[in-house]
């Protein structure tokens, strides 16, 4: 296959993903079928299955696009994180301040797909053990990276599925008191 052609079938397959994202945002899980994404796509049935065999499949694609998206948008905050310990740390927070009020955070709908499909839940669940296994590394006491990755997790999650969302300045207090706990972890030994 040419570079090209390989182009080509990256890019297809990204329009079947966000022509799927589309959807799941506007209707949720229960208008998700090849036929709509095909339609949303502006290809034929055939040619989103080539690239996708199952709805299960580009559920799952949509999730590890996800994972790489946040890892993307993490490595970008640590990337100007001032070394040490509290690197990581800083950036996961810098990084769910960056997109907490975007409409291209977690759709909901995407969550709740995803639980229902092993691979797409594998895909944030490996993640998540990642970036934990990472806190982990960098502190002194068992625990304390964990507990701000689900802090920050929480707070993604509830503004996600609509549970809560904080806007403004009690928004801008939260996130401050989340990097200042960023701040105050210890190094390891």
């Amino acid at each position: 296959m040419t570079a090209k052609a390989r182009s080509r079938r990256q890019d297809r397959a990204e329009v079947i993903l966000d022509a799927a994202e589309a959807l799941l945002r506007r209707s949720g899980t229960r208008t998700l079928t090849i036929d709509a994404v095909a339609v949303e796509a502006g290809l034929s049935k055939g040619g989103v299955l080539h690239h996708y065999a199952s709805k299960d499949a580009l559920l799952t694609a949509l999730a590890v696009r996800k994972v790489g998206r946040i890892r993307v948008g993490i490595a970008a905050c640590l990337a100007s994180a001032p070394h040490g310990p509290a690197a990581l740390p800083l950036a996961v927070v810098a990084h769910a301040r960056q997109v907490y009020a975007e409409e291209c955070g977690f759709p909901d709908s995407l969550l709740i797909a995803s639980a229902d499909n092993a691979d797409a839940a594998a895909a944030f669940s490996q993640f998540l053990s990642e970036l934990l296994a990472a806190m982990g590394a960098a502190e002194a006491r068992s625990g304390q990276g964990a507990a701000l990755t689900f802090a920050v997790l929480g707070l993604m999650l509830s503004r996600s599925l609509d549970f809560h969302r904080i806007d403004g300045a009690p928004l801008d207090r939260l996130f401050d008191a989340l990097e200042a706990q960023a701040r105050a972890l210890p190094k390891a030994q």
